[in-house]
């Protein structure tokens, strides 16, 4: 990489690419893998918790003050009242992984008083490295990342991920896959949202929607997005998604005739809850939560909110000018 990167950045990487070691390693032997499980067709694996505890060990070993929320050990490590958070999936598709499907990927994000600040996504089967901070662009390896130029859903390569959990809600899903399959040029599902919000970033998908993600599926990959000049929100176009459960991302263009398809399908959860509006957005202005790793944690592990009614759709606009770099 040629251009000089935020420490933490670098720091982020640094784990991302230990991580990807491991994973790599395990790559070469599957047979003997350790699987157990989490619920039905929700699988981990003894490779997801050995990259995990490196990047754990690898960033508080440069930022022992900081606070960690990672999908096997959740809140387990770190400090649990810092402004700085490390949102971290080891590998995300761990049944792509599983099976030698080589689609799977290592996240890193930082946040800092709910506002992602850094992210890494490392796909190590390609050795490929996409990474943002806020205000400074999205790359690839050395190349600058800009969402496409396509306007129209019509001529469009859309991404998505089934829902596969028990208590997903397959029907309503079902409902959305037609209606967004018979608008689009094509829809596609590898199976690992972190790198499905990278080919976003990268122009490869002109859009992207999924239900049932958790933050450290998307911290990573939503401000690869927007630093690639494309908006994420939730169903109604808000900028309130880390944490509710669903997300909408594209160029701009794409994403607000996404927004407009999908809304009427939200659930996202309004009023002075734990998990309020704003709460962990990478869209600036958002109002910081007291304990951003409490708030990211309690939502994490919240039951899917209940049905509600369309919500009016506000019009798709391009972020305001990024705060400065930390």
């Amino acid at each position: 990489m040629s251009q000089a990167l935020h420490p933490m950045l670098n720091t982020a990487v640094k784990a991302a690419r230990l991580a990807g070691s491991i994973i790599n390693r395990a790559a070469l032997d599957l047979e003997i893998i350790k699987v157990g499980s989490k619920g039905p067709n929700d699988f981990v694996s003894e490779v997801d918790r050995a990259a995990e505890q490196a990047i754990i060990s690898t960033l508080l070993e440069a930022y022992p003050g900081h606070g960690i929320l990672a999908e096997e050990s959740g809140r387990e490590h770190g400090a649990r009242d810092s402004e700085f958070v490390w949102i971290i999936d080891p590998l995300d598709g761990t049944t792509n992984f599983l099976h030698g499907f080589p689609v799977y990927a290592v996240s890193i994000a930082l946040a800092h008083r709910g506002v992602v600040q850094q992210a890494v996504v490392y796909d190590p089967t390609r050795n490929d490295l996409f990474y943002a901070s806020k205000g400074r662009g999205a790359f690839l390896n050395d190349r600058r990342l800009r969402v496409s130029k396509r306007l129209r859903l019509a001529d469009s390569l859309i991404g998505t991920g089934f829902p596969f959990r028990k208590g997903d809600n397959f029907k309503r899903y079902v409902k959305m896959f037609e209606e967004v399959m018979q608008s689009c040029a094509g829809l596609r599902r590898p199976g690992a949202a972190a790198l499905d919000l990278c080919y976003v970033a990268a122009g490869y998908y002109d859009g992207f929607f999924e239900t049932g993600l958790s933050p450290w599926d998307i911290a990573a990959g939503s401000l690869l997005i927007t630093e690639a000049g494309g908006l994420v929100g939730n169903f109604t176009g808000d900028s309130d998604f880390l944490h509710q459960r669903e997300v909408v991302a594209g160029n701009p263009k794409v994403y607000g005739q996404l927004v407009q398809m999908l809304s009427p399908y939200t659930r996202v959860i309004k009023g002075g809850d734990a998990t309020g509006a704003g709460a962990t957005s990478t869209v600036p202005g958002a109002e910081p939560e007291a304990d951003p790793l409490s708030a990211l944690a309690q939502a994490a592990e919240a039951p899917a909110p209940a049905p509600r009614k369309a919500v009016r759709v506000r019009k798709a606009a391009l972020p305001e000018g990024d705060d400065a770099p930390m």
